[in-house]
């Protein structure tokens, strides 16, 4: 198991002093947001890519993989109902489980609640239907690239789609029914559980167990754990 902090707290560090920080205070992984690597994911060339990961490895770091995926982009949505913005966003997130394996990465978590939320006129069922054709068409390339995508359920103030684990699950399994794909899981974010969920927090772990794919462990404050 991998210790890992999402480095987006360093945003505007140089990469290698950030590798160096991180690997000093003690974690083994950076989860990173692909927004402070480049402005769009398609600009982040492979040469780079290679550059980023040798870096955190000379500092025995490993990128464990993507988070924040579509945060500060442009014409990409998650539950839209038009077909070509969806087929935008599922090519984005194509393009991310690429630069996710090229990285040393294996996992992405789908957080982004801005570009999730019901639009006007969609319904909870229709924004399902949506998010699962935009999964649907991603996971076969990123399991060819050895990636699994993790749906974060996010709480009432940050979203109003997808923020239980149970709607969660819902998404996965509507997707793993029509694809067979074994490479869509659950993310589950202590701070999104404490502020959503009515069950307690080791019981939500243990009932949604089998499906689980990572772990967020801070705490509403967004400090670690016992700070918040």
């Amino acid at each position: 198991m991998k210790f890992a902090i999402c480095q987006e707290l360093f945003e505007g560090w140089d990469w290698n002093r950030q590798c160096e920080l991180i690997a000093e205070i003690g974690y083994t992984g950076i989860e990173a947001a692909p927004f402070t690597l480049a402005s769009s994911i398609y600009e982040l060339e492979p040469e780079r890519r290679i550059e980023l990961r040798q870096q955190a490895e000379s500092h025995g770091l490993t990128i464990i993989g993507l988070h924040w995926l579509l945060a500060k982009t442009e014409g990409l949505y998650l539950t839209s109902p038009d077909a070509s913005v969806r087929a935008a966003t599922r090519d984005y997130v194509i393009a991310l489980g690429d630069a996710c394996a090229d990285l040393g990465g294996d996992l992405m978590v789908f957080g982004s609640p801005a570009q999730r939320n019901l639009l006007d006129g969609v319904s909870r069922e229709e924004a399902m239907g949506h998010a699962a054709d935009v999964f649907a068409g991603a996971l076969p390339r990123l399991a060819e690239r050895g990636v699994s995508l993790c749906m974060e359920p996010l709480t009432t103030n940050e979203t109003d789609f997808i923020r239980t684990c149970a709607e969660a699950v819902e998404l996965i399994e509507r997707v793993e029914s029509s694809t067979g794909a074994e490479n869509f899981l659950l993310h589950q974010d202590v701070k999104a559980m404490v502020g959503q969920e009515t069950d307690p927090v080791p019981e939500l772990v243990q009932r949604h167990a089998n499906r689980l794919g990572h772990f967020h462990v801070n705490d509403t404050n967004l400090l670690g754990p016992g700070m918040g």
